[in-house]
């Protein structure tokens, strides 16, 4: 019989970070013979086996059914918890899964994509969180976080993110089309939810500079939504836009990264940061915002644009289809040496036996 892995997390299935790299990990699971099922407050899609536990989606308004969740925890060989106990933003629910982790006989590994001192609102729960279980294997997906967690006392390894490399297609003319985009428009395309740390601000003043640069109109694009009361702000910075801007997401990811010409990343913090990578999948130039994580990415060798210098970018897009497929070949050949998605599984197995479970 398959061991049995189960992934839980606030939400799943759906379009966000956590969300996207849980999908990844079930993958690899079920390619190194795991039977995987889903348990999280929400789901942004459906399988007939996976369960909704109520109250524990990030904005719950009920309580947690434990009952529910020890359901859903019940026969497991593997737990994976996705973030929730990492970054404590639904705090009923994190303590809730801290018990019924302890309640479990399986093995617990902790995968972190945040963690509550890298938001200044949830750095007073840091002494909670994350949880000290014994024998919990903790993952982080960047390197940074795994020495702030080994300097407090945590034994952690480190598996970034990975990527499917391979042509992504998308509809670039219909979407287009869809949006109102014009043939000879330069399309910045920022694809995140508005809330501070995404600096809408810095993606619209981007757009603004390069408008200034070239003899073609350009357009800022978002996708959405604002969250955690940043309407407001975004409301005021998307009206001093001095480029015409579009709000509000592609039918796929693919059709917006087809649609548009450059993808910005103006973030101040990620956990990782998945568009700088899915830049080189698609062959679009990246303009990104040095946070911090950002230097462990480029130290394989890949290469993104500055947000301080539109000139370099008005000069790659100046520049010709064969210069450009060049930046674009290098990008993607640095890209698949670090973070090719088939390499995923390799990478969970071998964290696995640094931990010590050799055997299921």
């Amino acid at each position: 019989m398959a061991p049995q892995a189960v992934v839980v997390s606030y939400r799943l299935g759906g379009s966000d970070g956590v969300s996207i790299e849980a999908r990844k990990w079930a993958w690899a699971l079920d390619e190194l013979g795991f039977e995987v099922r889903r348990v999280a407050g929400a789901f942004g899609d459906d399988r007939p086996d996976d369960i909704v536990v109520p109250g524990l989606s990030i904005g719950a308004d009920e309580p947690v059914d434990h009952d529910a969740l020890r359901d859903g925890l019940a026969g497991a060989d593997l737990v994976i918890v996705e973030n929730v106990t990492s970054l404590p933003i639904n705090l009923d629910a994190a303590r809730a899964v801290g018990t019924a982790l302890g309640d479990s006989p399986a093995r617990i590994l902790l995968r972190h994509h945040d963690l509550p001192w890298q938001r200044r609102q949830l750095a007073h729960l840091e002494r909670e969180f994350p949880l000290r279980i014994p024998g919990a294997l903790h993952v982080t997906i960047n390197l940074r976080s795994r020495r702030e967690l080994m300097a407090r006392g945590f034994a952690a390894h480190t598996v970034h993110n990975y990527f499917d490399l391979d042509d992504w297609g998308g509809d670039r003319a219909a979407t287009r089309a869809e949006f109102g985009f014009a043939d000879d428009e330069i399309v910045l395309f920022q694809p995140a939810r508005a809330i501070e740390r995404k600096n809408v601000p810095g993606g619209v003043l981007f757009a603004g500079r390069l408008a200034q640069m070239v003899n073609r109109p350009v357009r800022y694009w978002l996708s959405g939504p604002a969250e955690d009361g940043y309407e407001p702000t975004l409301e005021r910075v998307l009206a001093r836009a001095e480029v015409p801007v579009t709000f509000g997401p592609a039918s796929t990811v693919a059709d917006a990264y087809a649609a548009c010409d450059t993808i910005l990343f103006p973030s101040t913090w990620e956990g990782f940061g998945n568009p700088v990578i899915e830049s080189i999948a698609v062959r679009r130039p990246c303009v990104a915002f040095p946070y911090p994580v950002l230097a462990e990415i480029l130290s394989s060798g890949v290469r993104v644009f500055s947000i301080d210098s539109p000139a370099a970018l008005v000069k790659f897009l100046a520049d010709t289809d064969a210069a450009r497929a060049r930046y674009y070949d290098v990008n993607l050949h640095r890209a698949r040496i670090s973070f090719a998605l088939e390499e995923l599984p390799v990478a969970i197995e071998q964290t696995f036996i640094a931990h010590g479970w050799a055997a299921w």
